[in-house]
């Protein structure tokens, strides 16, 4: 039935409801000079851009040249490319999932039971969901050297050991699809090259598909280079897939962009000869967590092609690149489909397509009209949770962030400045644009390079981040969470500003407001001004609670004495921290309008757009300050399950004998339930952990840093062989807090030893508050 209503939805909306919104004559306008200005650049030799609206190919072009060496060839429309790794969202995945339709393979079912020798070195329980969405833990690639042909290959990956757990987290391999691909040949007992040719390309059409391609089809073949030399064409350059012959379920299909036209609006008009529209929802509904960066069975899921899609949840729309530059996005909410092939590769083995590529998506998607989240909610429900974040309840006032106050003063403080920008994803305006691309075209304002803070600039990695470039605008990202956790002098030299806009957690050890105030002791070292562009505490910013960081546990996740829930807005903290820590850095807030110190954040009308991969939800948010004091004890707090932050668990819990205990503190605006979940990721991943679930019945009434010290006492009392108490220090910040805790004193009175250092702070803070 379900499918039966998406399908119907889907056809309306993409046949309908968006029906003419391209113009061949703007996106030309818009195309033309970001492929012209990549090929100038030396990044392609050329490429092939189709975009299809509904029924319709609304443009279709091709540019530069198809082939530069032995000699220059013209692009032409119908120039067969190596579609790298689109050949396991075009081939291979609808392959493995027609067989799931036909009864002759399970999804859930563990791959060794179709190949019995794939379970050697712990793979027994490895299933084919698993590997469709990257969640099997195999390693990414393969060492192929010395393989003596394609049995000898799949030999080695049988013997493969997993480098990382069965679902997990996804890390995208090749090793996934190979395995798929034997999968395909095994069952159906034809080879994944003539199952793809007799059950997906000849029925669809796409005649110009396929592995292997005939000679009489090489003059129209965008050739390949090797990083050698070796010029290829018609022959695969993945190395994995030409060690297969040339027939891989990760690479080596060829093809056109009229034949991936094709297929796109198969999968938009939900094509029975492809799949049933249940098997293709399966290519839009995510199998994993994080949100900010899900995988599905064989794509990956994006936000929707629409002018706010930076503001928009990462579902509704999915996409597949290839490594020699192809890329195929499907959106069915706006009914379009883009196509952009480039043999980047050649003629060096260099290049880059993802400036191409990130530009064009950006200038197709800022043609269409804006996408209400709630769209996305209609069309697939079971996703509400995740989707339900970014759609804002009707407020009398919708709050303007500093980036929009910015604009609205048409960027005055910026005229005449060379800037940087600190920001992630959170950074966007009321147009769901982001504030990297708004500044990059604010008048008057050079902006030169970007800073990423935690978690790097699209807010969903774990770990170190590395120093990178951001395709879209094509600016350096220096990592302020990489090999330093300050911006060294070099990374400010010849700025005049750095712009900051980042979404905080309001808790203190949430690490933004930390990387803000290195920022702003190398800015004054460096004579750099910084520029706040304020947003929203999001726990309602006139409430403090908690004990306030000792002096001598000062780091990075507390870089300054404030209690757990600090009350302050990210500019706010800014000020405080100037003065207190006499940073003499030229320092100015570009305040919000609309805000009240009393709002929560969905009282703002703003969307929440996740900071970081595990503050998903408001609710994970809400209870952060208290959930997090004990996460670094022995214990999950529900990272890689749907919901961060409201579950407390692990395998040596009793969740109903805590449950009781923390339901008899009677603590105010909180219970308890007993819960059973098993994390992805984190302590325990993939195990059944036992604890409770937080189920908030008045959030104005929790004290949720009092909830904490409660979670830790009870943990403590109940089992301290396994909770090792002295570990929650770190976050929870305070000595005497830990002391109280051990010495079983009752939670309402340590929250009460904390009133005077609570009154003297809030004093010290009254001075630097920008909003009433």
């Amino acid at each position: 039935m379900l499918g039966r209503l998406w399908l119907l939805l889907v056809l309306t909306l993409s046949l309908s409801a968006f029906a003419g919104q391209l113009d061949e004559r703007r996106l030309n306008a818009l195309i033309t000079p970001i492929v012209e200005a990549e090929i100038a650049a030396r990044h392609i030799p050329g490429a092939v851009v189709l975009v299809g609206e509904g029924r319709t190919v609304v443009y279709r072009r091709a540019f530069g040249q198809r082939a530069l060496i032995p000699a220059p060839e013209p692009m032409t429309v119908d120039t067969v490319f190596d579609l790298a790794s689109l050949t396991k969202a075009v081939a291979t995945a609808p392959a493995v999932l027609q067989l799931v339709e036909r009864g002759l393979l399970s999804l859930d079912a563990p791959v060794a039971r179709y190949w019995p020798r794939f379970a050697a070195q712990g793979k027994e329980a490895i299933t084919v969901r698993q590997l469709l969405s990257h969640t099997s833990g195999l390693p990414a690639g393969l060492d192929i050297r010395h393989a003596q042909g394609p049995e000898e290959l799949l030999a080695r990956i049988a013997a493969l050991k997993p480098g990382g757990r069965a679902g997990g987290d996804p890390v995208y391999s090749d090793v996934n699809f190979i395995v798929l691909g034997e999968l395909v040949r095994r069952i159906s007992g034809l080879p994944l090259d003539e199952y793809s040719w007799r059950r997906l390309f000849q029925p669809l059409g796409m005649h110009d598909t396929g592995f292997l391609p005939p000679a009489a089809r090489l003059p129209r073949i965008a050739p390949t280079t090797w990083s050698g030399g070796e010029v290829r064409r018609g022959v695969v350059h993945d190395p994995l897939a030409a060690r297969l012959c040339g027939v891989a379920g990760n690479a080596g299909l060829f093809g056109t962009a009229d034949d991936l036209g094709r297929f796109a609006h198969a999968v938009l008009d939900n094509d029975p000869i492809l799949l049933k529209p249940a098997s293709l929802r399966g290519f839009f509904i995510p199998q994993t967590y994080p949100a900010a960066s899900p995988r599905s069975l064989g794509w990956r899921p994006q936000a929707p092609l629409a002018a706010n899609r930076a503001a928009l949840p990462p579902f509704g729309a999915i996409s597949h690149l290839g490594y020699t530059g192809t890329g195929l996005w499907i959106d069915p909410l706006s009914g379009v489909y883009v196509v952009i092939l480039s043999n980047r590769v050649h003629p060096d083995g260099g290049g880059d397509a993802a400036p191409l590529r990130a530009r064009i998506i950006d200038a197709v998607a800022a043609s269409l009209p804006a996408l209400p989240a709630e769209r996305i909610a209609s069309a697939y429900p079971e996703l509400g949770e995740r989707v339900e974040p970014y759609i804002t309840k009707a407020v009398p006032q919708r709050v303007k962030t500093g980036i929009d106050v910015l604009e609205a003063d048409a960027f005055a403080p910026l005229r005449g400045l060379r800037i940087g920008l600190l920001t992630n994803r959170s950074g966007v305006d009321a147009s769901g644009r982001r504030s990297i691309d708004v500044l990059a075209r604010a008048p008057g304002a050079t902006l030169a390079v970007l800073f990423s803070p935690e978690h790097g600039l699209t807010a969903d990695r774990e770990g170190r981040i590395r120093d990178d470039s951001d395709s879209l605008s094509g600016l350096p990202v220096r990592s302020l969470y990489g090999a330093t956790r300050r911006p060294t002098p070099t990374m400010l030299d010849g700025l005049d500003a750095v712009v900051v806009d980042l979404q905080d957690a309001g808790t203190r050890f949430y690490t933004y407001a930390s990387t803000l105030a290195h920022l702003m002791e190398t800015a004054a070292a460096q004579g750099v001004r910084v520029i706040v562009l304020d947003r929203p505490n999001p726990l309602r910013a006139d409430r403090v609670q908690g004990p306030l960081l000792d002096a001598e546990r000062r780091g990075f996740t507390g870089y300054w004495p404030l209690p757990l829930r600090h009350g302050l807005t990210l500019g706010e903290f800014a000020r405080l921290f100037r003065a207190e820590a006499k940073v003499d850095v030229q320092l100015q807030i570009v305040p919000m309008q609309g805000y009240r110190r009393d709002m929560w954040y969905d009282d703002t009308g703003l969307p929440w757009l996740p900071p970081s991969p595990n503050l998903t939800s408001l609710a994970a948010v809400e209870r952060y300050p208290g959930v997090g004091i004990v996460e670094g004890a022995e214990v999950s707090v529900g990272r890689g399950t749907p919901t961060p932050f409201e579950v407390v668990g692990a395998p040596w819990i009793d969740g109903p004998r805590l449950a009781n205990e923390l339901n008899a503190l009677q603590l105010p605006g909180v219970r308890f339930g007993a819960t059973r979940f098993q994390p992805a990721a984190g302590p325990y991943a993939g195990e059944n952990c036992n604890g409770v679930r937080i189920i908030v019945d008045d959030r104005d009434a929790v004290d949720m840093p009092t909830l904490g010290v409660a979670l830790a006492a009870s943990l403590h009392r109940l089992d301290p062989g396994h909770f090792t108490l002295d570990r929650i220090l770190g976050n929870l910040g305070s000595r005497a807090t830990l002391e109280a805790i051990r010495a079983g004193t009752p939670p309402a009175a340590i929250a009460a030893a904390w009133h005077d250092e609570l009154a003297t702070y809030l004093a010290r803070r009254a001075a630097f508050l920008l909003y009433e």
